[in-house]
């Protein structure tokens, strides 16, 4: 391409007065990009720029997470009547004589008991993890991981149907907070 071009980018060569239509066009308001898309934000400590507010795959693992509260707190008030139950019908008279039955009844009293234990300690540990979502930095997503992955593997385990649907909502939280998105909002710079 010779100065003369009227495809050369860079316009007419000095001395020569300005056309409109060749070089830099009169009917836009700023310069020519030769066809390179604009770069993204960058943030002042390099990389790109933090998300300002909370991604949605983040925001539905949060209620995720206080789905798996409430059905905590159902599975905590089951166990606990059950084991009420168990232990007035081990005080019952007419059930003293049978002892298979009291056999069974005081053995499984205490682990059902333990369980109640466990789901309320459980319980309360989830519902301080989806309180985290808002200012949680990359220490609190590590430790959301870790409890969806365990509350994953305790769905399957000793509560396999009651377990399916804490099993499924522990998977969706551990794959969003996990994903490019969780990442970028837990790891974002707080100021």
């Amino acid at each position: 391409m010779s100065y003369g071009d009227p495809n050369n980018p860079y316009g007419a060569p000095q001395g020569q007065p300005q056309q409109p239509g060749h070089g830099y066009p009169q009917d836009q308001g700023q310069a020519p990009g030769y066809g390179y898309p604009q770069a993204p934000p960058v943030s002042p400590y390099g990389g790109p720029a933090a998300p300002t507010t909370m991604p949605g795959s983040v925001s539905a693992a949060r209620v995720m997470m206080w789905v798996i509260v409430g059905l905590q707190v159902v599975g905590v008030a089951l166990f606990a009547f059950g084991a009420a139950a168990l232990n007035a019908a081990k005080d019952d008279e007419s059930l003293k004589d049978n002892t298979a039955f009291q056999d069974l009844v005081g053995d499984s009293t205490g682990l059902i008991w333990g369980y109640v234990v466990f789901g309320l300690a459980w319980l309360v540990f989830a519902a301080v993890l989806a309180t985290k979502f808002k200012n949680g930095g990359n220490g609190a997503r590590i430790t959301i991981l870790v409890f969806a992955i365990i509350t994953a593997v305790l769905g399957i385990y000793p509560f396999v149907i009651v377990g399916l649907v804490h099993t499924v909502l522990a998977i969706l939280v551990a794959v969003f907070v996990g994903n490019a998105g969780g990442k970028a909002w837990f790891n974002r710079p707080r100021y």
